[in-house]
């Protein structure tokens, strides 16, 4: 049907629900308005330019989804739609709120995601209902990004403090120096904090130094630098995207009397870790030794790069030059001149005179009682902050390191790579007990910390505990060599699933976290090495070997439940990927044609590129043909031989071994450390638990009318699956109250809804609980197994 007819059965049934997504639409059409009782207005993805005045005749809008368009405006007449609860304006091009969004009094889901806006009213924390909240993709400078990523509630936190106590401003950043050992970063640390400084022979840097610097600014300010040193051995860098920080200046220091620099490894970590942050090339011309750099090409590559800058450190040659230009860079980072709270500010300068390595979490509080605090939820909150900034280190969500607050980042570091560095831990190949973390951590610093510290350790994803053992494996120390494999292993792999991960670039460390995140699995807890491991659960092996060299991971499953082990091995694998920002890759899968899958080597297989079989797929292309065999192959096969998968008619495809695709496979549900839950993983996995968010935003998702899978005999399948979901909500400790409560009414909107999950009113209300619970949940800790639950129930109303 075409617009017109859609619009006008609409008003013939008297729908409360209009879909008019990728209608090419350049306006909406006037006769929307005449339909005074939708409550659901579908829009997304068009061309739509601005939202006209005559919408507000929709009085009776709950949900409107604008997502995809171009609207550069929030009208005021929009907010009249007092009735609204979702509202979806993600990637457009806004740029800015308008005060008058506090009418929307009954708004608890708001969507701005990838707009132009620079600064969130206070007016926005008016909106007392507002549960979840998404800013991300806009270049905001008010209030920082460290307040705003944290959502709606620290917003909150944050106006209060300021309309409180008043405001100061942030006149501090971060200087970052990276490059390979002996390069001279050290020195070079030394020569800013002094140009004075002798040079003489420096102690190799173990991890990190940090060292303080500052310099007169406007109005008399000082403007403090906190510079950051770095180790360069190949151990570190591993472990440099804990440090790598957003909005911080970079210098990256040559030996020019060496040709071991890999500038395109350096530019591209930094630019991945730091978003982009800017950097400097720093040539260290030790005995004048003069070395030309492409820039053209370097430039060319890395927008980031700003300068390529000359120094002798021996003699300051060009090293004025060098101070002048970090002053620049860092006074025009964007956060410099941050608008805080005064009592942030104080707070700030008494934990800066503390000389303490690290104090509890009692002695911080009492300081920010002290200095103007009252609430404990903004004493955290700014804790919070710091620990996002670099400046201490304070792990909420940590029952044992919540404990304290570390002052000096430094310390604890130090104390990482002295294990890191141990000879008899190294010797080891990575393994070290509690009593070999006694004689390491000997120092009276560090010696009444051994389980804070080896927490932090765990935390940086450093190490793991064998379960039910004493003994802990520092992974980036293992060997080289892989072990044979056991007898036990199979040798048939005719039946073998393979999905290949490549990289455009491939920072190091992604094995080692994946074996820490999956170190439980690990087959006999030995099968493990540097690059690689085999992972064991129910009759099922699973082999990831990381080839670094040709920036690829390899993922093989063998066994009875092959893809259940496999979506669980993809989604770790995956969570790793999305903490780098803009990380770049390719997810193949390979060919199951005749002779693809007889082909023993993943050499002689055809390999898909998993983003195309999913356009194919959206795009209803029920087809692609194999370049091997030439044969014509099944899409939506090819995508479920490997990974569970959402699809219609699901009952037509099965395993040519005949597997059932309704299995279901337990999976931990984290609540806490103390706690763990455990729910059934259910066939309805969406894209292989993909960015939470395409579920979370109601657009991304084809609701048209369609069928039900709905039978009587599920019923009491469902509503023990939303019973599981409220007792998992109730429990959660990661869910601020207003957002549980909101949460727990939308399980009962969905009890309710399947009294006739076939009504069309009823349908309706599930989509919108479901939408409202996918956008709460998909930020949590135990966000995959949540979520897997929703889907089955959206599953359950043929959403």
């Amino acid at each position: 049907m075409d617009v017109q007819e859609i619009i006008e059965e609409a008003k013939k049934k008297k729908s409360n629900t209009l879909d008019l997504r990728s209608r090419n639409l350049m306006e909406i059409p006037e006769e929307i308005f005449d339909l005074e009782w939708l409550e659901f207005l579908y829009l997304s993805v068009n061309k739509i330019k601005e939202i006209p005045p005559a919408l507000t005749n929709l009085i009776n809008l709950t949900g409107l989804y604008l997502s995809g368009n171009e609207i550069k405006e929030i009208p005021p007449a929009l907010t009249n739609l007092i009735n609204l609860t979702s509202l979806d304006l993600g990637f457009n091009q806004i740029k800015e709120i308008p005060p008058a969004i506090t009418n929307l009094t009954n708004l608890t889901y708001l969507i701005l995601d990838n707009n132009q806006i620079k600064e969130i009213p206070s007016a926005l924390t008016n909106l007392i209902n507002l549960t979840s909240l998404d800013l991300s993709g806009n270049p905001i400078e008010y209030p920082s990004l460290e307040i705003v990523d944290k959502g709606i509630e620290s917003i909150r936190q944050f106006f209060y403090q300021v309309e409180k106590e008043g405001k100061d401003f942030l006149y501090e950043a971060k200087l970052l120096i990276v490059g390979e050992s002996g390069a001279g970063k050290t020195t070079l640390a030394n020569k800013i904090e002094n140009q004075n400084y002798q040079l003489q022979k420096e102690d190799t840097t173990k991890g990190i130094e940090v060292k303080t610097w500052n310099f007169p600014f406007k109005n008399e300010v000082n403007f403090r630098v906190n510079i950051w040193d770095f180790g360069g051995q190949e151990i570190y860098h591993s472990t440099h995207q804990f440090f790598l920080t957003k909005r911080s200046l970079y210098c990256l220091v040559v030996d020019n009397r060496k040709e071991d620099t890999d500038f395109y490894y350096w530019l591209n970590i930094v630019e991945l870790l730091s978003n982009k942050s800017p950097i400097l090339i720093i040539k260290n011309e030790k005995q004048d030794r003069k070395r030309e750099i492409n820039q053209r090409i370097l430039r060319g590559q890395f927008d980031s790069l700003k300068e390529i800058l000359a120094t002798n450190l021996a003699d300051n040659r060009g090293l004025s030059e060098i101070l002048n230009n970090i002053q620049h860079y860092i006074r025009n980072l964007p956060h410099i001149g941050d608008t805080l709270p005064k009592t942030w500010k104080r707070v700030r300068e008494a934990l800066e005179k503390d000389d303490r390595n690290y104090i509890t979490l009692e002695e911080y509080l009492s300081i920010c009682q002290e200095n103007g605090f009252t609430k404990r939820e903004d004493k955290l909150q700014l804790s919070g902050y710091l620990h996002d900034l670099g400046v201490c280190l304070h792990f909420q969500d940590e029952p044992l390191l919540n404990k304290i607050v570390i002052l000096k980042p430094e310390w604890g570091t130090k104390a990482v790579y002295k294990v890191l560095d141990n000879d008899l831990v190294r010797n080891n190949f990575g393994t070290f007990t509690k009593d070999d973390l006694v004689k390491i951590w000997h120092e009276e610093e560090y010696c009444n910390m051994l389980g804070e510290l080896l927490k932090l350790m765990e935390k940086f994803n450093l190490c793991y505990q064998i379960p039910n053992d004493n003994i802990y494996i520092a992974p980036q120390l293992l060997t080289e060599n892989q072990p044979e494999y056991p007898p036990e292993y199979p040798s048939n792999h005719n039946n073998n699933l393979i999905i290949k991960y490549t990289y455009t670039f491939m920072p190091k460390g992604i094995i080692s976290e994946l074996i820490v995140a999956m170190h439980s699995l690990i087959y006999q807890q030995q099968f493990v090495w540097k690059s690689g491991v085999i992972l064991y659960q129910n009759d099922t092996f699973a082999e990831v070997i990381e080839y670094y060299n040709q920036r690829k991971i390899e993922i093989n499953v063998v066994g009875k439940h092959r893809k259940d082990l496999m979506t669980i091995v993809t989604y770790e694998l995956d969570k790793i990927h999305n903490s780098y920002s803009g990380l770049k890759y390719q997810k193949s899968i390979p060919c199951n044609c005749f002779l693809c899958k007889d082909s023993k080597s993943s050499q002689d297989k055809q390999f898909y590129n998993f983003e195309v079989l999913q356009r194919f797929k959206a795009d209803r292309q029920k087809e692609i043909q194999c370049q091997k065999s030439y044969q014509m192959v099944n899409v939506l096969n090819l995508i479920d031989d490997v990974i569970k998968d959402n699809f219609q008619d699901k009952d037509k495809y099965r395993d040519k071994d005949g597997d059932d695709k309704d299995s279901s496979v337990n999976i931990n549900l984290y609540i806490d450390n103390k706690r763990t839950k455990t729910v059934s993983e259910f066939k309805d996995i969406k894209d292989s638990f993909k960015d939470m968010k395409d579920i979370a935003i109601g657009d991304n998702i084809n609701i048209k009318s369609q069928t039900p899978n709905t039978t009587e005999s599920e019923k009491p399948e469902i509503q023990e699956l939303l019973q599981q979901l409220k007792k998992a909500i109730e429990e959660e400790n990661n869910l601020h109250e207003m957002a549980k409560t909101t949460a727990l009414q939308q399980v009962t909107n969905l009890e309710e809804a399947t009294t006739n999950p076939t009504d069309e009113d009823m349908k309706n209300k599930a989509y919108q609980a479901k939408t409202m619970l996918d956008g709460i949940l998909s930020k949590l800790p135990a966000a995959a197994a949540l979520m897997t639950i929703c889907e089955k129930i959206g599953h359950y109303f043929g959403l």
